[in-house]
């Protein structure tokens, strides 16, 4: 069995392997996430037309706090993207961990989103 020589190798292929399974369209969008080790950023993405419909992040003017690599940014990044969403007239989005586990700073993002009105 192959395994990857580090972490970011080994994210980038699960992330792989989740792809071709998950696709966003205009009605439901998909909500990817990425996780460095300061901040936190989410998008959302209609692959049919290959645009963004929605994003927040972390690093926005909005941002509670100066730092974003814990859970308190990622519930805050959570709740602006399912406003934002919202506000476009979306309601239920695919959710794309981006090949990181789901625990941690992506659970809480997607349970903060989930409270604020989205259906993942």
């Amino acid at each position: 069995m192959y395994s990857p020589p580090n972490k970011n190798r080994r994210r980038s292929s699960i992330h792989r392997r989740i792809r071709k399974k998950v696709r966003g369209s205009a009605t439901r969008p998909r909500m990817a996430v990425y996780r460095s080790l300061k901040h936190i950023y989410v998008q959302l993405i209609d692959d049919d037309n290959g645009r963004t419909v929605a994003m927040a992040s972390s690093r926005d003017k909005e941002a509670n706090g100066p730092y974003g690599g814990n859970i308190a940014a990622a519930v805050d990044v959570g709740k602006r993207v399912a406003e934002r969403a919202i506000a476009v007239g979306l309601k239920q989005v695919v959710f794309d961990r981006g090949g990181n586990r789901y625990h941690g700073r992506v659970k809480a993002l997607a349970g903060a989103a989930r409270e604020a009105g989205l259906q993942i």
